[in-house]
């Protein structure tokens, strides 16, 4: 039995009761119009390009699915639990499970990434990366054979290794069991990296993947320097140079409820909305660029003078 009020006679959906093709933006996950003039191109044609075989097309409405995701990823809750404005919870799972494993989400990342360092004035291709860790707990409903303990932040979990460019778009995320390293899980990173990019040269990276072992293997199997900047022995707060920039990416995936602690079974999904998290913030920084909002400068470059203030002018 159908959990949508509507009658079918009066659905715009081939799915009995569903209007997903007459939605509209509801809630604060939802793409405006300008993020979906930024997004659907870009998804229209990576779909076009991943799809595997040709069969009946899906019925749904493209933008009443991505919504979904985003809605699952942002505000944390079940599947089950979509609100019934969406398409059926069901439909919209095997979206996000079939397009995952044809790589749909990581793709659209790269996409997007390259169009937003062309925003800020760099080549699409990378020469420097910044790598580190984060360690969250796992729900229930993540089995004991990939999940695991970390002894230093006493956390039952997984941990999430990433590799930022040096604005914090995100290049390769790899999810181990929190008892994995942080050096074991560089090499599982410089792999996936290598498998995207020809162009890195320099790896920055905190004390913990310290270690003449870690930096040989890295310099002879890629040809990256890895470079480790320590913290600085001052009082107080400093600012760890180069660290502070995948740091900001933590807190930006954070704010992704699906994200602040670990519920899916299989480490594939846990990549996954990792990504759509990412796609979400890349689709509404380009729109932003897009509706007139100056790009923001490269970091590290110098800024301009601000004009002198006339004192008489207040």
């Amino acid at each position: 039995m159908p959990v949508y009020p509507l009658a079918a006679r009066s659905a715009s959906c081939a799915s009995p009761g569903c209007r997903c093709h007459d939605r509209r933006p509801a809630y604060p996950s939802d793409t405006t119009d300008e993020q979906w003039q930024v997004l659907q191109p870009e998804a229209g044609a990576v779909m076009a390009e991943l799809a595997q075989v040709s069969g009946r097309p899906m019925v749904h409405d493209r933008r009443a699915m991505v919504d979904a995701v985003f809605y699952v990823v942002k505000n944390g809750i079940e599947w089950r639990a979509l609100p019934v404005d969406f398409p059926p919870h069901a439909a919209v799972y095997k979206f996000f499970e079939r397009w995952t494993e044809r790589g749909l989400p990581e793709t659209l990342v790269h996409r997007l990434r390259d169009r937003l360092r062309a925003r800020q004035g760099r080549s699409a291709e990378p020469t420097a990366v910044i790598v580190d860790s984060q360690i969250v707990k796992a729900a229930d409903t993540v089995g004991k054979d990939s999940r695991g303990f970390h002894g230093g932040k006493k956390i039952n979990g997984r941990g999430r290794h990433v590799a930022v460019d040096v604005e914090g778009w995100l290049l390769a995320i790899a999810v181990t069991g929190a008892q994995i390293s942080d050096r074991a899980g560089a090499k599982v990173l410089v792999i996936r990296l290598l498998n995207v990019f020809t162009t890195l040269q320099i790896m920055w990276a905190d004390s913990g993947y310290d270690g003449k072992p870690l930096a040989s293997w890295i310099q002879r199997f890629a040809g990256i320097t890895l470079q480790v900047i320590k913290r600085s022995d001052l009082p107080g707060f400093q600012v760890v140079s180069r660290r502070w920039v995948v740091e900001r990416t933590f807190g930006w995936l954070l704010r992704y409820r699906r994200l602040a602690r670990d519920y899916e079974r299989r480490i594939e999904h846990h990549e996954a909305m990792v990504y759509w998290a990412t796609i979400m913030i890349m689709t509404r920084r380009l729109a932003r660029y897009q509706s007139g909002a100056p790009p923001h400068g490269r970091w590290g470059a110098e800024r301009a003078a601000s004009p002198p203030q006339d004192p008489q002018a207040a």
